[in-house]
């Protein structure tokens, strides 16, 4: 793969190349016209699909930063986003163009004063993991593996000018109304400004590693504040395939089962417990080691979640609740999906509507057991999300519904039911971290 000798930075340059993706996406459509000439609707519409996505993505990875990063967010949306933009924009997880050894070692006299030879006793000037914020470049100090983990020059400071630019493609893709849009991108844009924050990421990650020590079969890096900065990250270098190579290695069903209770139990344990989770569930996140251990290696995203939408949030996870029609009602006002100006008829539709969607979604909650390999579970999902995306209703209404902390929890969510989904993980039990925690604090 080809390495980057600079990256966009200014708005101008960055928003240049956005809107040469654009000229190309408006080629596709004419391509598209010409295809359905010659071939079936569907086929025609799968070309038009690959080929956005490439244009789109190839244009992202060169800009890296916010931009790409809302990309790989999209990816997680499996029951949202076409096949095609899912596969290609999961690339950016973990492989994406790096940078050159010239604008590495620039970046360390910039942040520490010295080359990285300086400070390591040997370093790889090959980056061994590109991402959409960093990459990872391996090291050796006193004997010791470490792992470097490198921000992008630049990003921190087009976040701003990323989300401008994504904005009106994410408003179009989830229908979001432009009044009463702000507190939604204002916590996304919050939330990105703390992942480019490394000194706040070494405090987390230790925080939340002391924190579920005690969880079995899970393991946490180390990390060394001294080889560290504002945009630098050094930490033990651990031992592992990427969760989504491990898949490919066809383990047991009991592999796949140990490694998912185990990712069960740490999400469980966060939110429960430390009311505040890894919001930034996806596979390039995580590795797995030869003992079958589930090893987190990235807490750049960590989402609190205050009481007041805790409280709600998860009584409705109740199938009581959810059949209890007033209790159900107020808690969707606690919530913010209804709103005390909607008129009877805005009431009955979106309370429907999340009753319908919540019955489904909460189904593990529900069980003693749950089976993450159930494909007619997750195509309930896929199919209830295709059927909103095409309800005239909900296009016609003001659909700016919810909490901002829904965001991310709902992110958190949905990349975790697809992460033990792609693990193909069987007889999850549900509540065995709260026998973990009381045995063990």
């Amino acid at each position: 793969m080809k390495t980057l000798n600079k990256i966009p930075t200014g708005k101008i340059e960055r928003t240049t190349n956005l809107l040469k993706a654009g000229a190309k996406v408006g080629v596709n459509y004419i391509k598209y016209f010409g295809n359905k000439i010659t071939k079936d609707e569907e086929q025609a519409k799968q070309i038009l699909h690959e080929d956005n996505a490439a244009d789109i993505y190839d244009s992202l990875k060169e800009l890296k930063g916010s931009a790409l990063k809302v990309a790989q967010m999209l990816s997680m949306e499996k029951s949202i986003m076409p096949q095609q933009y899912v596969e290609k924009f999961s690339l950016s997880q973990f492989s994406v163009p790096p940078l050159s050894g010239a604008l590495v070692k620039k970046s360390f006299r910039k942040y520490f004063g010295k080359n990285p030879e300086d400070l390591f006793d040997e370093f790889s000037a090959e980056s061994v993991n590109a991402a959409s914020i960093g990459q990872v470049h391996k090291a050796k100090k006193g004997g010791k593996e470490l792992a470097v983990k490198i921000q992008y020059p630049g990003v921190r400071e087009s976040i701003s000018t990323d989300l401008k630019m994504v904005k009106p493609i994410a408003m179009r893709m989830f229908n979001i109304q432009k009044e009463g849009s702000e507190s939604y991108f204002n916590e996304v844009e919050e939330k990105l400004y703390e992942e480019t924050d490394y000194e706040l990421e070494i405090k987390q990650s230790q925080e939340i590693a002391a924190a579920c020590k005690h969880l079995p079969n899970l393991k946490f890096p180390k990390y060394y504040p001294e080889f560290s900065s504002e945009r630098v990250i050094t930490m033990d270098w651990m031992r592992g395939l990427h969760f989504s190579e491990y898949i490919s290695t066809n383990p047991s069903q009991e592999q796949r089962d140990k490694i998912g209770q185990t990712l069960w139990n740490f999400y469980m344990y966060q939110l429960h417990h430390l009311r505040k989770v890894h919001a930034d569930p996806h596979p390039g996140n995580f590795l797995i080691s030869g003992k079958d251990e589930l090893q987190v290696i990235d807490f750049g995203c960590i989402k609190e979640i205050p009481n007041d939408f805790y409280v709600p949030y998860f009584e409705l996870a109740k199938e009581g609740n959810l059949n209890n029609q007033e209790y159900f009602i107020k808690k969707l006002y606690e919530l913010e999906i209804l709103l005390e100006k909607d008129s009877e008829e805005e009431k009955l539709f979106f309370s429907e509507l999340f009753h319908e969607m919540l019955r489904l979604f909460t189904k593990p909650f529900n069980q003693e057991t749950f089976d993450f390999s159930d494909e007619i579970f997750f195509a309930q999902i896929a199919e209830l999300g295709q059927k909103y995306s095409k309800m005239n209703e909900l296009r016609n209404m003001n659909t700016n519904r919810g909490s901002r902390h829904f965001i991310y929890m709902n992110r958190t969510f949905f990349g975790l039911y697809n992460m033990l989904h792609d693990l193909r993980a069987k007889d999850i039990e549900i509540n065995e971290w709260q026998t973990i925690s009381l045995v063990t604090i």
